[in-house]
């Protein structure tokens, strides 16, 4: 899977979240807002490996979960949100409510508030968890 793919994917799964919370189907939105997130952080991960060289087994591996603050980890970012959770009061609110989607999302009811919240907090212009993600693509 190349980056611009995980980069478009991002963009897809966000329109079809606000579709989703458009018309009502908030468990859907839900879902599929996290998910934008999971790809925007897989492209920054695969910015990390070089076309050259042979990745460690371990890291390929750890690349294939849906946890989002293992993903931040993983994408070299576990820094530089830490030190803007501590700066910057709308980053850090959003934060805690996006690191904690998981894809078993999907197995679980969510209402108009938890999935507007979600879509608010990854799309925000301000401490927006998307809009600091896609420095790092």
């Amino acid at each position: 899977m190349t980056r611009e793919l995980l980069k478009q994917l991002t963009r897809l799964r966000l329109r079809e979240a606000k579709l989703l919370l458009d018309h009502q189907n908030f468990s859907g939105a839900y879902y599929m807002s996290g998910y934008s997130v999971e790809y925007a952080l897989k492209a920054c991960i695969s910015r990390k490996i070089r076309q050259s060289e042979i990745p460690d087994k371990k890291f390929i591996i750890d690349c294939y979960t849906h946890n989002l603050k293992d993903l931040v980890k993983l994408a070299g970012l576990e820094t530089l949100r830490s030190g803007l959770e501590k700066t910057d009061a709308n980053f850090a609110s959003n934060w805690a409510i996006v690191k904690d989607w998981n894809e078993s999302a999907r197995y679980k009811l969510h209402n108009k508030v938890q999935a507007a919240e979600l879509y608010s907090s990854i799309t925000s212009r301000s401490g927006g968890i998307l809009t600091w993600i896609r420095q790092y693509w």
